[in-house]
């Protein structure tokens, strides 16, 4: 009974709810079913499938909330649940954020559910495995790789009403391939809803020729250089961004949007955060879109808010910050859930239309090992990975040693020098980017 149809979920939470004798419940219902298989050194290591359903249930008497979970549906153990959470909540303290659960809501239809990623089968994730370790052992290489899929299904009902239920898929594919010698290292991904525009092959001869480009890496002094970044390389620094755009912390004043009163100004009469202020180059746009054909996205989140199209960075202005009901009402401003898919507009230049415009830089795979140094500017450190590359005049001259860098993504969009196509990247679309001055402040000796 993994995945769920929408009315034997309907029915099964309106049972649920029929049993509460709390003021309000909330029942969340959470199914997924997958399978995934795992090779290293040319070889195979594990597969498996899993599957799973889970029903959480939340009783609120007053502002005194509980929350109970369970994954046996018999009457009796969904009665039992129910009872648990209530019991919880008698016992928890008043939460003075406490917010009612919502009334009936619209949504969005949106293309995140696609059949033939649900009939994936062993033999169709052992091919594709098999599709990336046979150019690897042609050319002598080592590869490893990871490769997953999924369908899940939510369901939500409250008793007020509210209803929602989404199907979704997904597939996510990774390779490192390394030469014997373990000095040279390639690595590529995918990531999308729909199976049919999964290919092992393609992204492990990329991840091949990145691994044979990259031995004998030589060494360059750190500095500011002009960086030619790859979607794998920005897009954890772009989440890392939209993550802190809340606007509970800037109006607290523990983020890089939040206003503070110069000398002088009276700091009750001046804005607590930058919203409406621009911040970025105007090429960047950054937004949510549920619909979006190649990257969907659930059309509600997790308490039932319905998630629409919405623009959080347009012309380079801060245009929305994503908030919680309650501190929307406390504000006095709209409720904009933080849910969605992060999206970012792009240009039109190719990777190597970008290498060939660049006079002197650096061509970065991906970065990884990425942790915070200052919230306040949103200052990070990190390290290239699998595959980093001076060029010059135009052409890329050869692999170099790998970096720590020391960037903001805030600094980082206001030194853009060109934007090419977004291409989809866990979860969401995130353009190749020529970046002027982007900071390296020390040399790694990991390949």
């Amino acid at each position: 009974m993994t995945i769920l149809s929408e009315q034997t979920a309907k029915n099964l939470l309106s049972k649920v709810i029929a049993y509460s004798k709390a003021d309000e419940i909330e029942c969340n219902l959470n199914g997924a079913v997958g399978g995934n298989i795992r090779y290293a050194r040319n070889t195979v290591s594990t597969a498996g499938e899993e599957s799973d359903v889970t029903l959480a249930v939340q009783s609120s008497f007053g502002k005194r909330v509980g929350v109970a979970t369970i994954n046996e549906f018999d009457d009796a153990s969904l009665e039992k649940v129910v009872r648990r959470s209530e019991e919880l909540a008698r016992l928890a303290p008043e939460n003075d954020e406490f917010m009612p659960v919502l009334g009936k809501q619209e949504y969005l239809s949106t293309p995140t559910f696609v059949q033939a990623t649900a009939q994936v089968t062993p033999e169709d994730r052992a091919q594709a495995a098999q599709n990336s370790i046979e150019p690897s052992k042609k050319d002598k290489l080592i590869a490893s790789g990871f490769l997953e899929e999924n369908t899940r299904f939510t369901a939500i009902m409250n008793s007020k009403g509210l209803f929602a239920y989404n199907t979704s898929t997904n597939v996510d594919f990774s390779v490192t391939v390394r030469t014997e010698d373990g000095k040279g290292s390639g690595w590529a991904s995918q990531n999308f809803s729909d199976v049919k525009l999964l290919d092992t092959a393609k992204a492990s001869q990329i991840a091949i020729q990145k691994a044979k480009s990259s031995v004998d890496a030589k060494e360059m002094e750190p500095g500011k250089y002009t960086v030619i970044l790859e979607p794998a390389a920005s897009v954890t620094l772009l989440q890392n961004m939209f993550n802190n755009m809340s606007q509970r912390q800037a109006d607290e004043g523990r983020s890089f949007l939040s206003n503070k009163a110069k000398e002088g100004e009276d700091p009750e009469k001046v804005a607590k955060n930058k919203l409406g202020q621009k911040l970025f180059d105007e090429r960047v746009h950054l937004y949510t879109d549920p619909q979006h054909p190649i990257a969907p996205y659930s059309p509600f989140g997790s308490d039932g808010s319905p998630i629409n199209k919405i623009d959080w960075i347009k012309d380079g202005v801060v245009v929305n910050m994503p908030n919680s009901r309650y501190w929307a009402k406390k504000t006095g401003v709209p409720y904009v859930p933080a849910d969605g898919n992060l999206l970012m507009a792009g240009g039109d230049e190719s990777l190597e239309d970008m290498i060939k415009s660049t006079r002197r830089g650096v061509l970065v795979t991906r970065l990884w090992y990425i942790r915070s140094l200052d919230p306040q500017t949103l200052l990070y450190t990190g390290l290239t990975r699998d595959g980093t590359y001076y060029i010059e005049n135009g052409k890329i001259k050869y692999p170099i040693k790998n970096f720590r860098f020391n960037e903001s993504p805030i600094v980082m969009l206001n030194n853009i020098e060109a934007l090419g196509k977004p291409v989809r990247i866990e979860g969401g679309m995130v353009p190749a980017m020529k970046i002027r001055d982007f900071t390296f402040s020390s040399l790694s000796d990991a390949v």
